[in-house]
């Protein structure tokens, strides 16, 4: 299994707002609270909930899941078990999520077993699937659904067959002021499901009186969200005035204004200073006409791969490679409008 801080780059802005905000244990533990049953919320020693390192999703689902994993206390046993949150942002339902759910958690215990002396148990754990879906989805919730017994042969199979179920929280299937939580929490969870059903400038999610609640951090957190999301930035302006609050929204103001500074335009003006760096360095070598050329270009990919970077995250090694491949400054300055233009990496693909 990888360390999650390996794995960062492979995220996407909705994974990165997810893990920052529910890797904190108070947060998680307020949602949890509200979702698992009484008897285990009431077994489990939440103030000594602690989360634990490492990921355990398949790598090619990384990019549209992401996952928690937390060591719980279990009260009056002397024990710990697991709570493992698997939060998923793509936009179709899988039937087959009891299975991956299985192979997730017999990683974790194998990786259990391999640290602990023979013998030991195997600690419990809770597996919780946290869905940002527009609508509900009709997803089994148990693994021997998916399994086709043969009819009269269900009670003889049972012993031979696993089965467990998940707890699923659909944000599809909940008002924005049902989502439970802490107030940092429901205010992210409000902007996850918001963002899925283009309602990121909504009243839902610019509520004032929960907004001054949360720990400045976590309202950078959400700003650099929606920033990064398909709004219209002529809309957002008037959001950001409408704010009554005058601290809240002379901080929003600046933060925005930073956010954009640091953000595309510092990305690409970094591209075009490395990129004549670049070109005076070659300049030297090959003479100053090519160094001037090779500059050009080089600050044109920079520009590109940092546009692509910033909307999309990590830019794949094929994507990458035809990029730094490409000599041709106007074709480049083409796919750095297409790169801002596009509303997903796929879609930009399909111009290379």
């Amino acid at each position: 299994m990888e360390d999650r801080k390996e794995d960062d780059d492979l995220h996407q802005p909705n994974d990165k707002l997810f893990a920052a905000t529910f890797g904190i244990p108070e947060n998680a533990a307020a949602l949890l609270r509200e979702q698992l049953p009484a008897p285990v919320v009431a077994a489990i020693d939440w103030d000594g909930m602690r989360l634990s390192p490492g990921t355990f999703v398949d790598s090619h689902y990384r990019r549209s899941h992401t996952d928690l994993l937390f060591t719980v206390p279990i009260r009056e046993t002397g024990r710990n078990g697991y709570v493992y949150i698997l939060f998923e942002h793509q936009s179709s339902p899988d039937r087959m999520l009891p299975l991956r759910i299985l192979r997730y958690l017999v990683r974790i215990w194998e990786k259990e077993a391999a640290n602990q002396p023979p013998g030991n148990l195997l600690p419990v754990i809770l597996p919780v699937v946290l869905s940002q879906n527009a609508e509900p989805w009709d997803l089994p919730e148990r693994l021997r659904p998916l399994l086709d017994l043969p009819y009269g042969l269900e009670d003889a199979l049972r012993p031979f067959i696993p089965d467990f179920g998940y707890r699923h929280i659909q944000l599809g299937a909940m008002d924005f002021h049902e989502i439970p939580g802490t107030p940092a929490g429901r205010l992210i969870l409000r902007a996850m499901k918001a963002e899925r059903l283009g309602r990121l400038l909504d009243e839902v999610v610019w509520d004032e009186s929960l907004i001054l609640l949360v720990p400045r951090e976590v309202f950078q957190r959400l700003l650099r969200f929606v920033l990064g999301s398909d709004i219209d930035r002529g809309d957002f302006e008037n959001r950001l005035g409408e704010i009554r609050d005058p601290e809240l929204r002379n901080t929003a103001m600046t933060l925005a204004q930073r956010y954009r500074q640091d953000g595309l335009q510092q990305g690409l003006e970094l591209g075009r200073q490395e990129g004549r760096q670049e070109g005076r360095q070659e300049g030297r070598q090959e003479g100053k006409q090519e160094g001037k050329h090779e500059g050009l270009l080089a600050a044109r990919r920079d520009d590109l791969l940092e546009a692509l970077t910033i909307r999309f995250g990590e830019v794949p090694a094929d994507i990458r490679a035809l990029i730094e491949g490409e000599r041709d400054e106007m074709r480049l300055r083409r796919l750095l409008r297409e790169a801002i233009r596009r509303e997903s990496l796929e879609s930009f693909r399909r111009e290379l």
